[in-house]
């Protein structure tokens, strides 16, 4: 935990360097009339913002000098210069929130886009909720500048400026005296704001460990209960929230502490300099207009100076934030489609070539999954892979589906390699049912057509009848209307699988995938299921990943893996006639099978 504390320091540090938000231009560039028209806007507002004291200082002097007219007059114009500056910050309003939302609207699309098409490689260093989390929250931060704080850092950069050549104008000798208060409100801010800095990361850090735990815990909600875990459960998440909240109230102190110094000693000042400019007005060295008109202009430039200690802080996070979101823009994935590729044949036949094929995981280099394994299905033929649990049977339709790559050796489709086709091409001649089906937060009928988004109503419920799906959809409250939930949590892990066996078999796909399609089904589904399996393999490449007797015996040859290489091939009889580790396999995990049928 101590590595994650630092790296998630040296993270946030990196967001000091706020020049990073120039990466956010590519997606303003097709936006232009919407910054020149908030540039506009906000020139006009800023400018009218320095007008209002010298209306004051006329009002002022006005009453003084007894020209009824002229007070008039000024009262209009001030009315007049309000009006104008309430249009124009409407109008900056609009332009920049919009403009906002358009562009982290964009990014996030963006990144998702990237990310979506990313192989499991690469998320085999990074969470996908570390993904959610800049998707959601760092988009967010982006919104924030770019709705507001950009805009007001550049409204209160011109009020400062303006602000302070006006003051010089009304009066060197106060403004003199008011810039000798300046070091004075700067060094409590240095040197308790890198206080403050440290403990926002760390109060930062204690939120996202509080968000993990809850979301972990609310996840795995049923295995808490099941193990009456939820006692020690509530006693870690308030054991991290309560460190969360400790960590906040030294940063409030902080805070508070701060504002207490900065207030004391501005007030203070402005009272100086009105105590100096007061007895400037008594001596005729100036008049009470200009002391207003100085008041004012030191007013608008104090709190244009605490606008942007203000906003830098949020630019600083909003930076950030961009470096995390151009971190995943930029991630370079191991698997490419070619610049060049080749097209799919016209007609996929399924002949699939593993040739000397080596692989190791990115996350484990040091350890192949498959040793130089070499095999040819041909078009039309039914294959079953089997072997203990990490021989490396999954491991082929991973390779095969080219989520990876292989570290040496080639992967043929047709005769074709994979890596010389586009993905999403070559792609669709699969139809793929994992071990753990997917269920999307939708309806029975959306899952199904998944597999294939045109299909028709009664292709859908005809793929769910071959996939034994029908009578238990049909069932449902709503049907094939009704909303399955976060995972399909209404459903059983038998249903949820012929879900996905009915979504595979609606591809239609020329080579089928079967990765234990059947290990969650009941005896009568299992059988309705393999009728429907060995229905729709005909004329079909089928690869069966099982350990399940009936599901194997079936297949026309079987391929024993063990340790990521290919120990034995033959049919169900050959194999079990040799006496080697398929038999041996067959004897422990087959006979309970056979004696129950």
């Amino acid at each position: 935990m101590a590595n994650t504390g630092q790296d998630a320091q040296q993270e946030r540090a990196a967001s000091k360097r706020v020049g990073t938000l120039r990466a956010l231009f590519p997606f303003l560039a097709p936006y232009r009339t919407y910054v020149v028209l908030a540039g506009i806007a906000l020139t006009v507002t800023a400018t009218v913002s320095l007008l209002l004291p010298l209306a004051a200082r006329r009002v002022v002097d006005g009453f003084g000098s007894g020209a009824v007219h002229l007070l008039d007059q000024y009262f209009l114009a001030a009315i007049g210069i309000a009006a104008v500056f309430a249009l124009g910050t409407g109008l900056r309003y609009y332009v920049v929130t919009r403009l906002g939302e358009r562009v982290v609207a964009d990014i996030r699309k963006a990144v998702f886009d990237r990310m979506i098409g990313m192989s499991p490689a690469y998320y085999e260093n990074i969470m996908t909720g570390e993904v959610i989390s800049r998707i959601t929250t760092d988009t967010t931060l982006i919104l924030s500048v770019i709705g507001s704080s950009v805009s007001w850092f550049l409204r209160n950069t011109l009020l400062f400026v303006g602000g302070l050549t006006m003051m010089f104008f009304t009066s060197g000798k106060l403004t003199l005296m008011v810039l000798a208060i300046v070091p004075l409100v700067i060094v409590p801010i240095l040197a308790l704001g890198r206080r403050l800095r440290v403990l926002s990361r760390q109060n930062q850090d204690w939120i996202a460990r509080s968000s993990g735990s809850a979301s972990e815990a609310l996840q795995a909600a049923q295995t808490v209960q099941a193990y009456s875990h939820e006692k020690v459960t509530r006693g870690r998440f308030a054991e991290v929230t309560e460190a969360s909240y400790l960590s906040a109230k030294t940063r409030i102190s902080v805070r508070a502490m701060l504002t207490i110094i900065i207030i004391f000693v501005v007030f203070s000042g402005i009272l100086g300099v009105l105590w100096i400019g007061a007895r400037d007005v008594r001596a005729d060295v100036m008049t009470a207009g200009e002391l207003v008109q100085f008041l004012i202009y030191a007013g608008i430039m104090a709190g244009s100076v605490a606008a942007l200690s203000e906003i830098w802080g949020e630019l600083q996070r909003a930076a950030g934030a961009t470096e995390r979101l151009v971190e995943l823009l930029d991630a370079e994935d191991g698997v490419l489609d070619p610049d060049h590729p080749r097209p799919v044949p016209e007609t996929v036949t399924g002949e699939i070539v593993f040739d000397n094929v080596t692989f190791h995981y990115p996350s484990r280099p040091a350890e192949a999954a498959l040793h130089g394994v070499s095999f040819r299905i041909a078009p039309g033929e039914q294959v079953a892979l089997v072997g203990p649990s990490g021989a490396g049977k999954s491991t082929v339709l991973q390779l095969l589906l080219r989520f990876y790559d292989p570290t040496s050796g080639e992967v043929r489709l047709d005769g074709v390699p994979l890596a010389e086709m586009e993905r999403a091409a070559f792609r669709r001649a699969f139809a793929l049912v994992p071990q753990d089906p997917v269920i999307f937060a939708d309806t029975a009928r959306e899952n199904i057509r998944f597999g294939r988004p045109d299909a028709t109503d009664a292709e859908v419920i005809a793929a769910a009848q071959a996939a034994a799906a029908h009578d238990f959809i049909d069932a449902l409250p709503d049907g094939y209307d009704t909303y399955l939930g976060e995972r399909g949590v209404m459903l059983s892990g038998g249903q949820r699988q012929r879900v996905a066996l009915a979504r595979a078999i609606l591809r239609d796909a020329p080579v089928l995938l079967l990765d234990e399609a059947t290990s969650a089904l009941d005896s009568e589904s299992e059988r309705a299921v393999q009728t429907a399996v060995a229905a729709l393999s005909k004329g079909r490449t089928t690869l069966i990943i099982a350990h399940r007797l009936s599901t194997v015996k079936q297949a026309d040859r079987i391929l024993v893996f063990d340790h990521g290489r290919i120990l034995a091939e033959g049919t169900h009889e050959a194999l079990v006639a040799q006496d080697g580790l398929y038999a041996r396999l067959a004897r422990l995990q087959f006979t309970e099978g056979l004696a129950a049928e």
